[in-house]
């Protein structure tokens, strides 16, 4: 039976990220998933069907092809917001910013993602930096992956005193690998077409005064994203000064080129051998042994799976949207311990 203060939660949009996000949720010792809600008839709902979640139709005219195609389903989108606290939508983008007014008007908590505008909820959210904000609001967004991982290290060095401002090149994956059959390009790099790239700016909905500048590329691989950063510091610092900063931070672990972590691929194998579901890192991973610092200016790269950064964020939104823990530092560990989130792959 549910405590009373277990947060009851759903999640519309059965994905890449969805199907995370409810595996998350499973894991947490305060929450319980109630359902996941989609429209799809293959056999990536009926792996929710298998691993015992009840299963709901996002659109009520979907039901019906749903249950002909042999998907149990307990009832509709509506029915499913009628039985849960909050709602994570995990829909393509540009349909959680439509759904907005569907989940207001059940009176639940919501969660949109980085695909949708900053506008379409008025507070953008990573855990680390900008928790207290989105604690008892109706709504926010997780930002996207790169988002995600440019707050959490611009932060870590901002909180030790160090940062003055970041200059990043992002290197992104062309598709999600599970798309890689049908989209994608091949054999090019293709650069965004603005400077800033989006990401800076994104950054900066949730810490204003972030002085981030980003350039970003699309090339032909599906396998996670890489940056490439120039930070100025705050003054004259040491190397050891600039690891320990990110050793500190929450979600952030350190590898290193030395130890065969050469590689995109390095890294997504040892989260295979170290027996994470779906090889996901929830965690940056910094190249600590190629991070440089000259005086004032640090030059560092990590990897950014785009897949699966962003899970340990919206759990902790669902805490700070409900109200259920009111402090980060607490949200986050507890969220750290479910998920088995590390500081460092190697020797620790």
């Amino acid at each position: 039976m549910t405590d009373e203060n277990t947060i009851r939660v759903g999640i519309n949009g059965y994905g890449v990220i969805g199907k995370r996000v409810a595996d998350a949720v499973r894991l947490q010792p305060d929450m319980e998933l109630v359902g996941v809600s989609d429209v799809v008839t293959d056999y990536r709902i009926e792996m929710a069907v298998q691993k015992g979640m009840k299963v709901f139709a996002s659109a009520p005219e979907k039901r019906e092809p749903m249950e002909q195609s042999g998907i149990s389903v307990k009832g509709t989108l509506e029915d499913l917001l009628g039985e849960i606290d909050a709602v994570v939508d995990c829909t393509p983008k540009g349909i959680g910013a439509k759904n907005l007014e569907t989940y207001r008007d059940h009176g639940v908590k919501a969660l949109l993602q980085g695909g949708e505008k900053h506008e379409a909820t008025g507070h953008s959210f990573v855990a680390q930096a900008n928790y207290p904000s989105a604690l008892e609001r109706d709504v926010t967004r997780v930002v996207s992956c790169n988002t995600t991982s440019t707050v959490r290290t611009l932060v870590a060095l901002d909180n030790a005193g160090l940062l003055e401002r970041g200059r990043g090149v992002l290197v992104r994956r062309a598709t999600d690998p599970w798309e890689s059959d049908h989209s994608g390009i091949m054999n090019t790099v293709v650069p965004e077409k603005h400077i800033p790239s989006h990401q800076g700016p994104d950054a900066q909905t949730v810490v204003p005064d972030l002085d981030v500048v980003t350039i970003a590329a699309k090339a032909s691989h599906t396998q996670s994203h890489q940056h490439f950063w120039i930070v100025d510091l705050a003054g004259a610092a040491t190397r050891e000064e600039v690891v320990k900063a990110f050793r500190e931070a929450p979600r952030i672990a350190t590898v290193r080129a030395d130890e065969g972590i050469v590689a995109l691929n390095s890294t997504l194998e040892l989260m295979k051998d170290l027996g994470r579901p779906r090889g996901d890192m929830w965690e940056v991973a910094v190249w600590e042994d190629i991070l440089t610092v000259q005086e004032d200016q640090a030059y560092y790269t990590y990897q950014v799976d785009n897949q699966a950064i962003v899970i340990p964020e919206n759990i902790d939104a669902i805490r700070a949207l409900t109200g259920a823990e009111r402090d980060a530092d607490t949200s986050i560990d507890k969220t750290n311990e479910a998920l088995g989130i590390r500081r460092s792959f190697t020797g620790e």
